[in-house]
Protein backbone atom coordinates (compact mmCIF):
# COMPACT_ATOMS: atom_id res chain seq x y z
CA UNK A 1 0.00 0.00 0.00
CA UNK A 2 2.47 2.35 0.81
CA UNK A 3 4.74 1.38 -2.42
CA UNK A 4 1.42 2.25 -4.29
CA UNK A 5 0.78 5.60 -2.70
CA UNK A 6 4.59 6.99 -3.60
CA UNK A 7 4.39 5.80 -6.84
CA UNK A 8 0.76 7.41 -7.40
CA UNK A 9 2.70 10.62 -5.86
CA UNK A 10 5.29 10.12 -8.62
CA UNK A 11 3.19 9.61 -11.35
CA UNK A 12 0.97 12.92 -10.63
CA UNK A 13 4.40 14.60 -10.52
CA UNK A 14 5.52 14.04 -13.56
CA UNK A 15 1.48 14.64 -15.13
CA UNK A 16 2.24 18.19 -13.16
CA UNK A 17 5.20 18.65 -15.27
CA UNK A 18 3.89 17.42 -18.25
CA UNK A 19 1.17 20.18 -17.92
CA UNK A 20 3.40 22.95 -16.90
CA UNK A 21 5.89 21.91 -20.23
CA UNK A 22 6.79 24.76 -22.09
CA UNK A 23 7.88 26.37 -18.67
CA UNK A 24 9.54 23.50 -17.55
CA UNK A 25 11.42 22.85 -20.61
CA UNK A 26 12.81 26.67 -20.37
CA UNK A 27 14.34 26.00 -16.76
CA UNK A 28 15.71 22.71 -18.05
CA UNK A 29 16.81 24.65 -20.82
CA UNK A 30 18.83 27.11 -18.70
CA UNK A 31 19.89 24.66 -16.14
CA UNK A 32 21.73 22.65 -18.56
CA UNK A 33 23.46 25.37 -20.17
CA UNK A 34 24.82 26.72 -17.31
CA UNK A 35 26.22 23.19 -16.29
CA UNK A 36 27.51 22.41 -19.89
CA UNK A 37 29.31 25.73 -19.46
CA UNK A 38 30.56 24.70 -15.70
CA UNK A 39 31.49 20.49 -16.56
CA UNK A 40 33.10 21.54 -19.98
CA UNK A 41 35.65 23.75 -17.94
CA UNK A 42 35.90 21.02 -15.40
CA UNK A 43 36.22 18.03 -17.96
CA UNK A 44 38.61 20.41 -19.69
CA UNK A 45 40.82 21.83 -16.73
CA UNK A 46 41.03 18.62 -15.25
CA UNK A 47 42.02 16.59 -18.17
CA UNK A 48 44.49 19.29 -18.63
CA UNK A 49 46.10 19.04 -15.25
CA UNK A 50 46.24 14.70 -16.00
CA UNK A 51 47.77 15.02 -19.30
CA UNK A 52 50.47 17.41 -17.76
CA UNK A 53 50.96 14.97 -14.67
CA UNK A 54 51.18 12.04 -17.17
CA UNK A 55 53.96 14.12 -18.96
CA UNK A 56 56.39 14.75 -16.05
CA UNK A 57 55.78 11.62 -13.94
CA UNK A 58 58.70 10.57 -15.72
CA UNK A 59 61.07 14.00 -15.60
CA UNK A 60 64.25 14.35 -13.99
CA UNK A 61 63.79 15.77 -10.48
CA UNK A 62 65.33 18.38 -11.12
CA UNK A 63 66.20 20.65 -13.85
CA UNK A 64 69.30 22.98 -13.38
CA UNK A 65 69.04 26.61 -15.78
CA UNK A 66 71.54 28.77 -16.06
CA UNK A 67 70.19 32.37 -15.74
CA UNK A 68 71.52 36.27 -17.06
CA UNK A 69 69.68 39.51 -16.15
CA UNK A 70 66.27 36.89 -15.33
CA UNK A 71 66.84 35.52 -18.73
CA UNK A 72 67.45 31.62 -19.38
CA UNK A 73 70.37 31.19 -21.46
CA UNK A 74 72.40 28.07 -22.45
CA UNK A 75 74.23 26.43 -19.86
CA UNK A 76 77.77 24.93 -19.84
CA UNK A 77 77.80 21.24 -20.02
CA UNK A 78 81.09 20.89 -17.71
CA UNK A 79 78.54 22.14 -14.40
CA UNK A 80 76.76 18.94 -14.95
CA UNK A 81 80.78 17.53 -13.67
CA UNK A 82 80.24 19.78 -10.23
CA UNK A 83 76.70 19.04 -9.67
CA UNK A 84 77.61 15.51 -9.63
CA UNK A 85 80.29 16.27 -6.53
CA UNK A 86 77.38 16.72 -4.34
CA UNK A 87 76.42 13.93 -2.14
CA UNK A 88 72.73 12.33 -2.74
CA UNK A 89 73.11 13.26 -6.46
CA UNK A 90 72.45 9.90 -8.81
CA UNK A 91 73.21 11.40 -12.15
CA UNK A 92 73.33 15.13 -13.68
CA UNK A 93 73.76 15.37 -17.58
CA UNK A 94 72.55 17.80 -20.45
CA UNK A 95 69.31 18.22 -22.35
CA UNK A 96 69.06 19.60 -25.82
CA UNK A 97 65.72 20.69 -26.69
CA UNK A 98 63.87 23.65 -28.16
CA UNK A 99 61.04 25.09 -30.17
CA UNK A 100 60.90 25.09 -34.15
CA UNK A 101 58.04 27.85 -35.35
CA UNK A 102 56.58 25.87 -38.77
CA UNK A 103 55.50 28.87 -40.94
CA UNK A 104 53.80 26.88 -43.41
CA UNK A 105 51.66 24.69 -40.80
CA UNK A 106 51.22 28.29 -38.60
CA UNK A 107 52.37 25.89 -35.24
CA UNK A 108 54.94 25.26 -32.89
CA UNK A 109 56.86 21.95 -32.71
CA UNK A 110 59.28 20.79 -29.66
CA UNK A 111 62.26 19.42 -31.01
CA UNK A 112 64.51 17.35 -28.71
CA UNK A 113 68.27 16.20 -29.07
CA UNK A 114 67.57 11.78 -28.09
CA UNK A 115 70.56 11.48 -26.35
CA UNK A 116 69.36 13.27 -23.60
CA UNK A 117 65.82 12.69 -22.82
CA UNK A 118 64.57 8.92 -22.46
CA UNK A 119 61.35 8.49 -23.99
CA UNK A 120 60.56 5.01 -22.23
CA UNK A 121 57.00 6.15 -21.74
CA UNK A 122 56.30 6.19 -25.30
CA UNK A 123 54.39 3.51 -27.32
CA UNK A 124 55.70 3.30 -30.99
CA UNK A 125 53.13 2.87 -33.49
CA UNK A 126 55.51 2.09 -35.92
CA UNK A 127 59.50 2.85 -36.52
CA UNK A 128 62.26 3.36 -33.93
CA UNK A 129 64.28 6.00 -32.74
CA UNK A 130 66.89 7.24 -33.70
CA UNK A 131 69.98 6.77 -32.32
CA UNK A 132 72.05 9.48 -30.27
CA UNK A 133 74.74 10.30 -32.83
CA UNK A 134 72.32 8.72 -36.10
CA UNK A 135 72.51 11.35 -39.01
CA UNK A 136 69.28 12.44 -41.06
CA UNK A 137 66.74 10.63 -39.05
CA UNK A 138 63.99 11.91 -37.42
CA UNK A 139 60.74 10.30 -34.95
CA UNK A 140 57.66 12.74 -35.29
CA UNK A 141 54.48 12.73 -33.29
CA UNK A 142 51.49 12.40 -35.37
CA UNK A 143 50.37 15.07 -35.35
CA UNK A 144 53.16 16.35 -37.14
CA UNK A 145 52.62 13.52 -39.82
CA UNK A 146 48.70 14.79 -40.13
CA UNK A 147 49.90 18.39 -41.13
CA UNK A 148 53.70 18.05 -42.70
CA UNK A 149 53.88 14.70 -44.01
CA UNK A 150 52.45 13.69 -47.04
CA UNK A 151 51.82 10.04 -46.70
CA UNK A 152 52.20 9.78 -43.47
CA UNK A 153 54.14 6.98 -42.74
CA UNK A 154 58.36 5.89 -42.37
CA UNK A 155 60.11 6.81 -44.90
CA UNK A 156 59.32 9.87 -45.64
CA UNK A 157 61.07 12.93 -45.59
CA UNK A 158 60.36 16.01 -43.07
CA UNK A 159 62.60 19.35 -44.11
CA UNK A 160 63.38 21.83 -41.71
CA UNK A 161 65.26 24.74 -41.86
CA UNK A 162 68.09 25.71 -39.47
CA UNK A 163 69.45 28.63 -38.04
CA UNK A 164 71.49 29.97 -40.76
CA UNK A 165 68.47 29.15 -43.75
CA UNK A 166 69.70 26.15 -45.42
CA UNK A 167 67.15 23.18 -45.51
CA UNK A 168 67.75 19.99 -43.90
CA UNK A 169 66.25 16.94 -44.89
CA UNK A 170 65.04 13.87 -42.40
CA UNK A 171 64.13 10.64 -43.57
CA UNK A 172 61.43 9.78 -40.52
CA UNK A 173 62.17 6.21 -39.10
CA UNK A 174 59.60 6.39 -36.62
CA UNK A 175 56.02 8.09 -35.77
CA UNK A 176 54.61 7.68 -32.08
CA UNK A 177 52.24 8.39 -29.36
CA UNK A 178 52.39 8.21 -25.83
CA UNK A 179 50.13 7.84 -23.01
CA UNK A 180 50.06 11.65 -22.58
CA UNK A 181 49.35 13.07 -26.39
CA UNK A 182 50.55 16.52 -25.43
CA UNK A 183 53.79 14.94 -25.25
CA UNK A 184 54.74 13.61 -28.40
CA UNK A 185 51.28 15.18 -30.96
CA UNK A 186 54.13 18.07 -31.79
CA UNK A 187 57.20 16.38 -30.54
CA UNK A 188 60.41 15.98 -33.66
CA UNK A 189 63.07 13.58 -31.95
CA UNK A 190 66.32 13.79 -33.89
CA UNK A 191 69.95 12.83 -32.71
CA UNK A 192 72.57 15.06 -30.61
CA UNK A 193 74.54 15.84 -33.26
CA UNK A 194 71.73 17.17 -35.91
CA UNK A 195 69.98 18.83 -32.85
CA UNK A 196 72.91 20.80 -32.25
CA UNK A 197 73.59 21.63 -35.97
CA UNK A 198 69.83 22.52 -36.73
CA UNK A 199 70.05 25.57 -33.90
CA UNK A 200 73.86 26.35 -34.06
CA UNK A 201 74.18 25.46 -30.50
CA UNK A 202 77.65 26.24 -29.46
CA UNK A 203 80.34 23.48 -28.43
CA UNK A 204 80.26 22.70 -24.93
CA UNK A 205 76.84 24.11 -24.02
CA UNK A 206 73.14 22.48 -23.59
CA UNK A 207 69.86 23.84 -23.19
CA UNK A 208 70.17 22.50 -18.95
CA UNK A 209 70.93 19.68 -17.13
CA UNK A 210 68.74 17.38 -15.65
CA UNK A 211 69.65 16.28 -11.97
CA UNK A 212 68.12 13.04 -10.67
CA UNK A 213 68.52 12.47 -6.84
CA UNK A 214 68.78 8.95 -4.80
CA UNK A 215 66.12 9.90 -2.06
CA UNK A 216 63.04 11.73 -2.93
CA UNK A 217 62.81 13.43 -0.02
CA UNK A 218 66.10 15.43 -0.42
CA UNK A 219 65.41 16.67 -3.44
CA UNK A 220 64.80 20.31 -1.97
CA UNK A 221 67.54 20.12 0.26
CA UNK A 222 69.87 18.87 -2.79
CA UNK A 223 68.10 21.78 -5.02
CA UNK A 224 69.35 24.45 -2.08
CA UNK A 225 72.59 23.42 -2.49
CA UNK A 226 72.95 23.47 -6.14
CA UNK A 227 71.57 27.10 -5.49
CA UNK A 228 74.18 28.12 -3.15
CA UNK A 229 77.01 26.21 -4.90
CA UNK A 230 75.88 27.89 -8.32
CA UNK A 231 74.04 31.48 -7.87
CA UNK A 232 73.50 32.00 -11.39
CA UNK A 233 71.59 28.97 -11.80
CA UNK A 234 67.89 28.13 -11.37
CA UNK A 235 67.01 24.56 -9.97
CA UNK A 236 63.26 23.97 -10.57
CA UNK A 237 61.73 20.79 -9.03
CA UNK A 238 59.57 18.80 -10.48
CA UNK A 239 56.91 19.07 -8.40
CA UNK A 240 56.71 22.80 -8.60
CA UNK A 241 56.32 22.59 -12.57
CA UNK A 242 52.99 20.57 -11.53
CA UNK A 243 51.97 22.39 -9.54
CA UNK A 244 52.56 25.48 -11.91
CA UNK A 245 50.34 23.69 -14.33
CA UNK A 246 47.35 23.10 -11.85
CA UNK A 247 47.65 26.79 -10.82
CA UNK A 248 47.56 27.98 -14.20
CA UNK A 249 44.96 25.80 -15.48
CA UNK A 250 42.73 26.43 -12.19
CA UNK A 251 43.11 29.96 -13.14
CA UNK A 252 42.02 30.37 -16.86
CA UNK A 253 38.88 28.24 -15.80
CA UNK A 254 38.12 31.00 -13.71
CA UNK A 255 38.51 33.43 -16.44
CA UNK A 256 36.11 31.18 -18.79
CA UNK A 257 33.72 31.04 -15.76
CA UNK A 258 33.54 34.70 -15.40
CA UNK A 259 33.33 34.86 -18.82
CA UNK A 260 29.79 33.36 -18.81
CA UNK A 261 28.79 34.78 -15.65
CA UNK A 262 25.69 35.98 -17.16
CA UNK A 263 24.17 32.27 -17.60
CA UNK A 264 25.30 31.28 -13.89
CA UNK A 265 23.35 34.65 -12.98
CA UNK A 266 20.43 33.42 -14.89
CA UNK A 267 20.60 30.22 -13.08
CA UNK A 268 20.79 32.37 -9.57
CA UNK A 269 17.83 34.38 -10.32
CA UNK A 270 15.49 31.33 -11.76
CA UNK A 271 16.58 29.61 -8.44
CA UNK A 272 16.09 32.59 -5.85
CA UNK A 273 12.77 32.95 -8.16
CA UNK A 274 11.55 29.24 -7.26
CA UNK A 275 13.00 29.96 -3.48
CA UNK A 276 10.87 33.37 -2.55
CA UNK A 277 7.39 31.81 -3.28
CA UNK A 278 4.49 30.46 -5.59
CA UNK A 279 2.57 31.44 -7.85
CA UNK A 280 -0.81 31.71 -8.00
CA UNK A 281 -1.96 28.89 -10.18
CA UNK A 282 0.74 26.49 -7.53
CA UNK A 283 -0.57 27.74 -4.38
CA UNK A 284 -4.37 27.02 -5.86
CA UNK A 285 -3.27 23.52 -7.00
CA UNK A 286 -1.48 22.94 -3.18
CA UNK A 287 -4.73 24.17 -1.60
CA UNK A 288 -7.20 21.78 -3.79
CA UNK A 289 -4.66 18.75 -3.11
CA UNK A 290 -4.66 19.61 0.67
CA UNK A 291 -8.72 19.97 0.96
CA UNK A 292 -8.57 16.24 -0.93
CA UNK A 293 -7.14 14.89 1.94
CA UNK A 294 -3.48 15.22 0.82
CA UNK A 295 -0.91 15.15 3.89
CA UNK A 296 1.55 17.90 3.90
CA UNK A 297 4.30 15.30 4.10
CA UNK A 298 2.52 14.11 0.67
CA UNK A 299 3.11 18.20 -1.10
CA UNK A 300 6.78 17.73 0.22
CA UNK A 301 7.29 14.45 -1.63
CA UNK A 302 5.32 15.66 -4.89
CA UNK A 303 7.81 18.88 -4.84
CA UNK A 304 10.90 16.90 -4.36
CA UNK A 305 9.85 14.53 -6.80
CA UNK A 306 9.35 17.63 -8.90
CA UNK A 307 12.80 19.28 -8.41
CA UNK A 308 14.62 15.52 -8.68
CA UNK A 309 13.44 15.27 -12.44
CA UNK A 310 14.05 18.81 -13.44
CA UNK A 311 17.29 18.98 -11.53
CA UNK A 312 18.66 15.84 -12.35
CA UNK A 313 17.41 15.94 -16.25
CA UNK A 314 19.35 19.18 -16.98
CA UNK A 315 22.07 18.00 -14.87
CA UNK A 316 22.78 14.71 -16.43
CA UNK A 317 21.50 16.40 -19.95
CA UNK A 318 24.66 18.97 -19.24
CA UNK A 319 27.58 16.83 -18.14
CA UNK A 320 27.11 14.34 -21.16
CA UNK A 321 26.67 16.89 -23.55
CA UNK A 322 29.77 18.40 -21.97
CA UNK A 323 31.67 15.12 -22.31
CA UNK A 324 31.00 15.15 -25.78
CA UNK A 325 31.81 18.71 -26.33
CA UNK A 326 35.38 17.95 -24.56
CA UNK A 327 36.61 14.59 -25.59
CA UNK A 328 35.02 14.33 -29.09
CA UNK A 329 34.82 17.49 -30.35
CA UNK A 330 38.01 18.71 -29.36
CA UNK A 331 36.76 21.46 -26.92
CA UNK A 332 36.19 23.75 -29.50
CA UNK A 333 34.83 26.40 -27.08
CA UNK A 334 37.51 26.41 -24.58
CA UNK A 335 40.42 24.72 -25.37
CA UNK A 336 41.99 28.05 -27.08
CA UNK A 337 41.92 29.86 -23.32
CA UNK A 338 43.36 26.73 -21.33
CA UNK A 339 46.03 26.08 -23.79
CA UNK A 340 46.83 29.40 -24.00
CA UNK A 341 48.16 31.72 -26.66
CA UNK A 342 51.81 30.80 -26.81
CA UNK A 343 51.23 26.84 -26.93
CA UNK A 344 50.80 26.43 -30.84
CA UNK A 345 49.69 22.71 -30.72
CA UNK A 346 48.62 20.79 -34.05
CA UNK A 347 45.21 19.30 -33.08
CA UNK A 348 45.20 16.62 -30.41
CA UNK A 349 42.16 14.35 -28.15
CA UNK A 350 42.72 14.71 -24.81
CA UNK A 351 42.37 10.80 -23.29
CA UNK A 352 38.98 10.77 -21.35
CA UNK A 353 38.80 11.53 -17.90
CA UNK A 354 36.41 12.43 -15.15
CA UNK A 355 36.96 14.02 -11.69
CA UNK A 356 34.07 12.64 -9.78
CA UNK A 357 34.99 14.61 -6.76
CA UNK A 358 34.56 17.46 -8.69
CA UNK A 359 30.95 16.13 -10.72
CA UNK A 360 29.70 15.46 -6.99
CA UNK A 361 30.43 19.34 -5.88
CA UNK A 362 29.07 19.98 -8.94
CA UNK A 363 26.16 18.27 -8.30
CA UNK A 364 25.77 19.43 -4.54
CA UNK A 365 26.12 22.92 -5.63
CA UNK A 366 23.22 23.19 -8.45
CA UNK A 367 20.94 20.28 -7.64
CA UNK A 368 20.61 20.12 -4.41
CA UNK A 369 19.80 24.20 -4.18
CA UNK A 370 17.56 23.84 -6.70
CA UNK A 371 15.34 20.84 -5.16
CA UNK A 372 15.37 23.10 -1.65
CA UNK A 373 14.11 25.98 -3.43
CA UNK A 374 11.55 24.18 -4.71
CA UNK A 375 10.19 22.37 -1.18
CA UNK A 376 10.78 25.29 1.01
CA UNK A 377 8.04 27.55 -0.63
CA UNK A 378 5.85 24.38 -0.93
CA UNK A 379 6.25 23.39 2.50
CA UNK A 380 5.25 26.96 3.46
CA UNK A 381 2.13 26.64 1.21
CA UNK A 382 1.16 23.07 2.53
CA UNK A 383 1.37 24.16 6.83
CA UNK A 384 -1.03 26.91 5.32
CA UNK A 385 -5.30 26.81 5.62
CA UNK A 386 -6.25 25.44 2.57
CA UNK A 387 -8.77 28.39 2.26
CA UNK A 388 -6.33 30.82 2.75
CA UNK A 389 -4.39 29.32 0.32
CA UNK A 390 -6.89 29.38 -2.50
CA UNK A 391 -8.32 32.66 -2.09
CA UNK A 392 -4.79 33.82 -2.47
Amino acid sequence: MAFEKHRNILDYTLQTLLRRKFKNAGIILVFTFVIFIVGSIVFLSYSLKREARLLFKNSPDIIVQKMRAGRHELIPVTLGNDIMGIAGVSNAGPRYWGYYYDSGAKANYTILGISTFGLENNRMLTGRLPSAHERGVAAIGRGIADVRIIKKDIGSTLYLQDADGKWMDFNIVGIFESDSEILTDDLIVMSEDDFKYLVKMPSGTATDLAVNVYNETEIPTIAGKIKERFPDSRPILRDEIIRTYDAVFSWRSGLIVTLFIGALTAFIILAWDKATGLSAEEKQEIGILKAVGWETSDILEMKFWEGVVVSLTSFLCGIIIAYVHIFFMGAFLFAPALKGWSVIYPDFRLTPFIDFYQIAILLSVTVIPYIASTIIPSWKAAITDPDIVMRG
